[in-house]
């Protein structure tokens, strides 16, 4: 278990540490053989350990242990089924899973101590190679956070980490159990929230967005979620030419997060 750095952790009136960051909102789980050997041969990534099958034998599995020796990363025997169960992708785990620490993904709770500005929040986004396109563009834009709930989102898994190309690792990620959750909670700290919607009046380069918001991007079959529409403050629309109806969502989160940061540095 880990915990926030800057100072010692404060004890509940239960007597437990109320600073206790979940597994699930510290680490990214990488599984299979290949995924693995990449989290630790790369030595810009903190792998916190390694669960091998107790059936996982052969040169792989010894390529494995080798690999994880030499970066000083625990290896855990575990059993094939606990495996599975932690992998969520019985098909596709090889017996092996590793624990890669995100240094900064935190629960949507804890980043909003700190007043972040500009917030993304994926709702019913279910296809990893757009969750995986969406946390690269805008780490790379300089969005304060990314908001992938538990459920309802694809998992940060092997296939978003790939289409990621590594930035799901280092990715200002917040978690949280649902879009409907983050919503209400996202209100109620003051953040206006903002949808993309082909017919919105007001487009991203003409509304008048606030220094301080969060910005939704929707399924691109189902749209907002009913859960999330009751606190959208206002609808946005990205301009088309030539008769195009609308862009996948990652390319239109892509338009969304560069004229938010734009925006922001202009006000400078």
């Amino acid at each position: 278990m880990g915990r926030l750095p800057g100072g010692p952790a404060a004890p509940t009136e239960s007597g437990q540490d109320d600073t206790v960051i979940s597994p699930k909102d510290r680490f990214i789980t990488v599984y299979g053989r290949k995924p693995v050997l990449e989290a630790l041969d790369d030595a810009s990534l903190e792998v916190d350990k390694v669960l091998l099958a107790d059936n996982a034998r052969g040169p792989a599995a010894k390529e494995i242990v080798d690999a994880a020796n030499r970066r000083g990363v625990p290896v855990q025997r575990v059993t094939a089924q606990r495996v599975k169960v932690l992998a969520g992708n019985g098909r596709h785990d090889q017996g092996v899973l590793a624990d890669v620490v995100a240094p900064r993904m935190l629960p949507l709770g804890r980043a909003l101590e700190r007043r972040p500005s500009r917030i993304l929040l994926l709702d019913g986004i279910t296809t990893p190679a757009n969750v995986g396109m969406i946390l690269r563009t805008a780490t790379a834009a300089g969005l304060d956070g990314i908001v992938v709930p538990r459920r309802g989102v694809a998992s940060i898994d092997p296939l978003v980490v790939k289409a990621s190309a590594g930035v799901a690792f280092r990715a200002p990620v917040l978690k949280c159990a649902t879009a409907g959750e983050a919503a209400a909670e996202l209100s109620e700290a003051g953040y206006p929230l903002f949808a993309l919607d082909a017919g919105a009046s007001d487009t991203i380069y003409s509304a008048d967005l606030p220094d301080r918001a969060a910005y939704v991007l929707g399924s691109e079959t189902d749209g907002i979620s009913e859960d999330v529409r009751p606190f959208i403050a206002g609808w946005l629309s990205i301009p088309m030419a030539a008769g195009v109806e609308s862009l996948n969502v990652a390319s239109a989160a892509a338009v969304l997060c560069f004229e938010v940061v734009r925006r922001a540095v202009v006000a400078r």
